[in-house]
């Protein structure tokens, strides 16, 4: 991604680091955290292009021209590393950990000479998906800084980072931007004023999200899942009927997503009496629990099944007069 091109909370990142570098003043390790899909990768990879680049302007952009910037869009460069998921032994899905063997070959190339005469860097996204055993082994890379040498981090969640880890790294903190930018910029991609503030209220104030559900089907699968529960809640469909429908594709965990968000958004309309509220705020943490069942060995529509119970009940409850949560 050209600098050119950055949204506003992505220029203002990249202009301190960028700033940093030309004083001189950038660590060795680096950690870009904050939410997802704020464009924390194509920092970083813009500034290791920069620092790459053997040619840049007058402003301290790269080229594009140089051999550098050819073997870097390539994704050839020597000097340049990203490491992420790879597949499993036998190829058929990518790893859901960045194991030691990958930890290691990085520690290997970032001791050697750099093959272009400048820096040399390692990029790791997502960095809290490394296991224990890579952590110990990225450990001791952290701790023995060569000049020249970058090892950044990119995380959306650093908290699961080790403490040793995340203390030796400069941080790079990306921030969900003020409502207005978000809204201006997300018109700026061509939605609509009326899509665009449906969007980010449904993603709870994330302009990378709400760009995405746009741009795709997740604004589409929102609705379609409140039409669900509006249906299940009059009594015009079954729990296992939409619980198969839920977990009949890859968009389960999206959905179920939605459906806790649903269930926020009413708390948040102060619009509902305690009871329901109270009622509400619970159904919201069990559909969050069940979206991580997902990932386990349990039968999804089982669980699906079991949340949209609750959901009728807590519906008929109120319904009939009921204050109980």
């Amino acid at each position: 991604m050209s600098a050119a091109v950055f949204a506003p909370w992505q220029r203002r990142i990249y202009d301190q680091a960028k700033a940093s570098i030309d004083a001189g003043r950038l660590g060795h390790g680096l950690l870009f955290c904050g939410p997802a899909q704020l464009g924390k990768r194509a920092v970083a990879e813009r500034l290791a292009h920069g620092l790459l680049c053997r040619d840049r302007d007058a402003a301290g952009e790269p080229c594009g021209r140089c051999r550098s910037c050819l073997l870097l869009a390539a994704g050839t460069h020597p000097d340049y590393q990203l490491v992420s998921f790879v597949p499993n032994k036998e190829g058929t899905k990518l790893r859901t950990e960045i194991v030691i063997d990958q930890i290691r070959s990085l520690s290997e190339r970032l001791a050697l000479t750099p093959q272009y005469g400048g820096a040399q860097i390692a990029i790791i996204d997502p960095a809290d998906a490394i296991n224990n055993a890579a952590c110990n082994a990225l450990l001791k890379t952290l701790e023995e800084p060569v000049q020249g040498r970058y090892l950044w981090l990119v995380s959306s969640y650093p908290a699961r980072l080790p403490a040793t880890i995340r203390s030796r790294c400069q941080r790079l903190e990306f921030r969900l931007p003020q409502p207005y930018e978000s809204l201006a910029w997300l018109k700026a991609q061509g939605h609509s004023e009326a899509s665009a503030r449906e969007a980010f209220d449904a993603a709870r104030g994330h302009p990378g999200l709400a760009h995405e559900w746009l741009t795709g089907d997740g604004l589409k699968l929102r609705r379609e899942v409140a039409a669900d529960l509006s249906k299940l809640a009059r009594g015009e469909t079954s729990a296992p009927e939409v619980a198969q429908r839920w977990v009949g594709d890859e968009h389960a965990s999206l959905r179920l997503r939605h459906a806790s968000d649903i269930a926020l958004a009413q708390v948040a309309s102060g619009l509902t009496d305690p009871a329901r509220a109270r009622s509400l705020a619970t159904w919201f943490d069990r559909a969050n629990r069940t979206r991580d069942l997902l990932r386990t060995t349990v039968r999804a529509d089982l669980a699906v099944v079991e949340l949209l119970m609750a959901w009728r009940a807590d519906e008929a409850r109120r319904a009939a007069g009921g204050s109980r949560a």
